[in-house]
């Protein structure tokens, strides 16, 4: 099946789940013709359809219960219950059982995307090296939240690096256009339980963002409050393509709260599943850091080394440590480089035949 006939027959599968907006489905099919890069961020389904045959061996793994849409501008900030600046994976919408391998590798194959397109700046080789170490600290240790008030000194500068202009971010949720039409119930109801008051007065938006959810619902609920903007949103959620891509999985449901209750991590207070819609608070130091957002100069792999380690912090909520270190120790050197770039070369094969689609 080609990349055209995929994309169709998944869109048509999520839309007997969900409303699509067709505006916003045109939108992410135009950024997925732009670059190899953002083609990979919005394709998880078309990763999930090729994987088991492309990979081999490492899709023969322990499973987990893992990310599913990992990649390297799948982490961010927020704010933990004592208002800790906390760093990690930022979201969840494609969570699901999966090889542990699976979200290694495409991670791996994100950064080799990433470095093909100039966005980042570390041999691959080394960045894979790199992404296993920390997995494999994360694994040993037991995993540990990274909380960038106390430690972690370099990546508490990168991560912050985007918060020095906070007024831009105001500026771009306060210009988002009204919404046109009536709001699920569901929708504000899960809404107005995240404001800080039940009462007050907002308007609801409507808020592009993203590539892989690119083209479901999503509201925002925004506010002055005590002389200020704040915001919630309230994304409309589906079960993972993975289940698409494999239909003899007879369980079909959402996972994203099941993560966020087992892994060792910080939770963020205003994160939770409502039904299908997942809440979360929006403001400039609650949100996934993108590549171009990082200081000109920093370091590559201890960035990388940190997201392996968070990794771990994942795939450590499904209690199979024991089981990952076995089946990795019997893994020869360079297994996740060497299938990194088999993955980037068919992601880019898949690209090209996309861009001369459109």
């Amino acid at each position: 099946m080609d990349i055209v006939k995929a994309t169709q027959q998944y869109e048509a599968w999520l839309g007997e789940r969900i409303p699509l907006l067709r505006r916003d489905l045109d939108r992410k099919h135009a950024a997925m013709a732009e670059s190899p890069f953002p083609f990979l961020r919005a394709t998880f389904y078309r990763w999930a359809q090729i994987w088991p045959d492309m990979q081999g061996s490492a899709a023969e793994a322990p499973e987990v219960l893992g990310v599913g849409d990992l990649h390297v501008e799948n982490f961010g900030t927020w704010r933990d219950i004592e208002g800790r600046l906390i760093w990690g994976v930022n979201d969840f919408d494609e969570a699901c059982r999966l090889p542990y391998t699976c979200d290694l590798v495409r991670l791996a194959t994100s950064v080799h995307l990433a470095v093909a397109a100039e966005t980042l700046s570390v041999p691959t080789g080394k960045a894979c090296n790199a992404i296993l170490d920390g997995y494999r600290q994360g694994l040993r240790a037991g995993g540990r939240p990274f909380v960038l008030a106390e430690h972690h000194t370099s990546l508490r500068e990168m991560a912050v690096e985007r918060l020095k202009q906070p007024e831009l971010f105001w500026q771009k949720l306060n210009a988002l256009p009204a919404w046109k039409g009536k709001i699920p119930a569901s929708a504000e109801k899960a809404l107005r339980r995240a404001l800080p008051d039940r009462r007050m007065t907002y308007r609801i938006a409507h808020r592009v963002s993203g590539l892989g959810s690119l083209g479901r619902r999503r509201f925002v609920a925004l506010a002055d409050w005590h002389g200020g903007t704040v915001a919630r949103e309230a994304k409309e959620m589906a079960e993972s393509a993975w289940l698409w891509a494999q239909p003899q999985r007879k369980r079909s449901r959402i996972y994203y709260q099941d993560l966020l209750e087992q892994i060792p991590r910080c939770p963020d207070p205003f994160v939770a599943l409502r039904g299908r819609w997942i809440v979360r608070r929006l403001a400039p130091d609650c949100s996934r850091i993108e590549l171009a957002s990082l200081p000109r100069r920093h370091d590559a792999v201890r960035l990388l080394h940190a997201m392996g380690w968070e990794t771990a912090n994942v795939h450590l909520g499904s209690r199979a440590a024991r089981f990952i270190e076995a089946d990795l120790k019997k893994r020869p050197a360079g297994w996740l480089h060497k299938a990194a770039q088999a993955m980037a070369e068919s992601v880019e094969d898949d690209w090209n035949a996309w861009r001369k689609a459109q």
